[in-house]
């Protein structure tokens, strides 16, 4: 069956993969990108070219009312399916007592407040009692949220934990909305993140730590954000399931 999804951060990374993912199942996508057009012009063309439809969508998930236009604008492509709440930053790897406030700041307005502007708009497109017709809401946590990220990134790790609570507090929440709410949280995978974060080799460096012996690939971590978003997940909520290698 044909859905309509939004995903956020949709122009590179996870979000990317899970955005082309959805188009090959004839899937209607709101492409969410906070800068760089191009990219998020890119993805738009991948999902069509893979079956499905797709729309590039500007905003950025810490205002307000940017979450909100997206929200609709998304809607523009069909009634609302599934969020896939992805949208996230990291910084240059430092100790806390290194950090300063303006980056403790951006960080949680874009990996908390934004995750709970976006999820709370999700809610209100999704209930059953706003005339929505259910659906599923997936949140992108992080292994840090239990590894804690000592040394480097103690900051995302603690906005990361803020989406396992989110996860549970929110499905019981809105289960009798028709609403399932879930979690994924990747360990290493081969994204542009750790670049962004000053370490671009990160990922393969400690990829060989897990027990698979290898770093994730976008792919791997988008499959499963398909699966929570489809119908042969009916029956999971308030998961949060680690896409990790065994780390």
């Amino acid at each position: 069956m044909s859905k309509t999804v939004l995903i956020t951060g949709a122009s590179r990374g996870i979000g990317r993969s899970a955005a082309i993912l959805a188009g090959k199942r004839g899937w209607s996508v709101g492409v969410n990108y906070v800068g760089n057009k191009a990219a998020a012009d890119e993805v738009v063309s991948a999902v069509i070219a893979a079956g499905g439809k797709a729309k590039a969508i500007q905003g950025d998930v810490a205002v307000e009312a940017d979450v909100i236009s997206v929200f609709e604008q998304t809607a523009e492509l069909g009634k609302l399916d599934g969020v896939v709440v992805n949208a996230g930053i990291v910084a240059p790897a430092s100790k806390l007592m290194d950090m300063d406030i303006e980056r403790m700041r951006r960080m949680f307005d874009v990996n908390i407040l934004g995750a709970y502007l976006c999820a709370r708009e999700g809610v209100r497109q999704l209930a059953r009692s706003r005339g929505g017709n259910g659906g599923s809401i997936v949140l992108l946590s992080s292994a840090a949220a239990r590894l804690g990220g000592p040394n480097e990134y103690v900051d995302y790790a603690g906005s990361k934990g803020a989406m396992d609570t989110l996860t549970i507090g929110l499905s019981k929440e809105v289960g009798r909305e028709g609403i399932r709410v879930n979690a994924i949280r990747p360990g290493l995978i081969e994204t542009d993140i750790h670049a962004s974060g000053g370490q671009p080799d990160r990922a393969q460096r400690l990829g060989v730590t897990a027990p698979l012996g290898r770093p994730g690939t976008a792919d791997e971590v988008g499959e499963s954000i398909i699966w929570l978003l489809s119908d042969a997940s009916s029956y999971v909520t308030g998961a949060i399931l680690d896409v990790t290698g065994g780390r």
